[in-house]
């Protein structure tokens, strides 16, 4: 018997970095983004080094991603919705003044 029998029965449409993309509903962000054929979800704010999601399960925050432009989203907890923009983390997000 197979383990990976789901089947989906409804598909969303996100946006990952500007290209549209149909994903099975009730998936996470971070399965969304690897099932787009990325082979990185972020990159290292020092190193700016390719990173990819690893537990799925909210404890390595590898998988760190920018949602309808938050930053510092957790893909692997968020389920995908219709229409989310989901791009990239780029390093580390700009940090704004207090006073702007």
């Amino acid at each position: 018997m197979p383990t990976l029998a789901f089947q989906p029965n409804e598909t969303v449409s996100i946006l990952f970095e500007g290209a549209s993309v149909l994903v099975p509903s009730g998936i996470t962000v971070a399965a969304a983004v690897m099932l787009a054929g990325s082979s990185h979800i972020r990159t290292t704010p020092i190193s700016e080094e390719e990173r990819a999601p690893f537990c799925h399960m909210g404890v390595c925050f590898e998988c760190l991603v920018e949602i309808d432009g938050t930053p510092n989203m957790q893909g692997c907890l968020i389920t995908v919705e219709d229409g989310m923009n989901i791009k990239r983390q780029l390093g580390a997000p700009k940090i704004t003044s207090c006073q702007e």
